[in-house]
């Protein structure tokens, strides 16, 4: 057994990657919230990360294959995230997580609509998402005409934040 490791156990090497508090949620936030630079994961998080731990998280990340940097194009002074294939194959783990919490836990309606929509989905949703990530992330191109998988999960819950700030519907 590899001395930087607890042990060979599948489970218990990737919670060494992916067991901390926030790792998941910086993977979540640039599959579900398309955010790829450091301020976006920072500013636009529900959870409030601290700068210092976002740096040491993406470091991290980084490090262990889950995502790469490179100069943003579009920004000379913005670095781009990306997520890595091994990032991109934990959205059927990201699902199963979001359903089980949608049926235990107390969760909000805007921030579990795209859970809902992703376990009714199933494994071809998450096939269809995955290769929409692929193709932003990767630049693995899909067939022309694809619907968006990203659009469709926005719009959903950008449809229950609107619906929450008109309030509930009172009849007369």
């Amino acid at each position: 057994m590899d001395d930087d490791h607890r042990s060979g156990c599948p489970i218990n090497l990737s919670l060494e990657v992916l067991g901390d508090t926030w790792s998941l949620l910086i993977i979540r936030d640039m599959m579900f919230g398309d955010r790829r630079h450091f301020r976006a994961l920072l500013t636009r998080s529900e959870e409030g990360i601290a700068s210092n731990i976002l740096a040491d998280r993406l470091r991290r990340l980084t490090a262990q294959g889950m995502l790469t940097s490179a100069p943003d194009p579009g920004h000379k002074q913005r670095i781009l995230l990306s997520l890595t294939e091994p990032a991109i194959q934990l959205v059927p783990v990201l699902a199963h997580l979001g359903a089980w919490g949608r049926r235990h836990l107390p969760v909000t309606p805007e921030l579990a609509v795209r859970a809902e929509l992703l376990e009714r989905g199933g494994p071809a949703l998450w096939e269809e998402f995955m290769a929409e990530l692929r193709e932003l992330h990767l630049g693995v191109a899909r067939p022309p005409g694809t619907a968006s998988v990203l659009t469709r999960l926005t719009g959903a819950y950008l449809a229950e934040v609107a619906a929450r700030e008109r309030g509930p519907v009172t009849r007369p």
